[in-house]
């Protein structure tokens, strides 16, 4: 297939075999497979709100979420990364650094050692950092952090867009981006910031 154009800011680049998954071959622009993901989405979106009970915070559920999300498009759904990309750690890191973050956030859930907001944004930078997958991330950990909130903590969803798409480049995705770096540095004021920002 074509190289799929117009990549915003933040976006990771797909290598040419990982292109090759796509199960679409007519797909040649990112708005197109934008649309397709997006549909994708909303099935994943339904199969997550019928999930009654299970562990969320294990490696099988966080690959399950991501298949049925993008299984639909990609081959490779579900399945960690194997090259490197310009975010993200070692692709032969990512199980342990998966696991490690899951067996943190359990125990930071189990001794109250942040506040449920603090908790659930400090797991979606490090699931991001970490940048399990060849494609969906950012979309992936948003949902992710949401299921932790609403199945661990009793909360309610963070308002992750305040009324922009994230997919396209805006003022919005722009500050996303930019809060998540500045948590790369250990400061996490800005991200708790933005999560609350756009509920008033």
């Amino acid at each position: 297939m074509a190289t799929v154009k117009d990549e915003p800011d933040g976006a990771t680049e797909l290598e040419a075999e990982e292109r090759e998954g796509l199960k679409f071959r007519h797909v040649t622009t990112r708005g197109q497979l934008d649309h397709l993901e997006q549909a994708n989405i909303q099935d994943g979106l339904k199969w997550l709100s019928k999930r009654r009970s299970g562990e969320i915070l294990d490696e099988r559920f966080v690959r399950e979420l991501h298949k049925r999300m993008f299984g639909q498009v990609w081959t490779w759904a579900g399945s960690f990364r194997s090259t490197e990309k310009n975010i993200g750690i070692d692709p032969r890191q990512i199980s342990v650094q998966l696991r490690m973050l899951l067996d943190d956030v359990k125990y930071w859930v189990e001794h109250e050692t942040y506040p449920p907001l603090e908790a659930c944004l400090r797991f979606h930078h490090r699931l991001v950092y970490i940048h399990l997958f060849a494609n969906g991330n950012g979309r992936h950990a948003r949902i992710m952090t949401d299921a932790l909130m609403a199945k661990v903590f009793k909360g309610k969803p963070i308002d992750w867009a305040g009324g922009y798409d994230l997919q396209s480049m805006n003022e919005r995705r722009a500050e996303y981006i930019q809060v998540l770096r500045q948590a790369d540095r250990g400061d996490y004021s800005a991200l708790l910031r933005f999560s609350v920002e756009k509920e008033d």
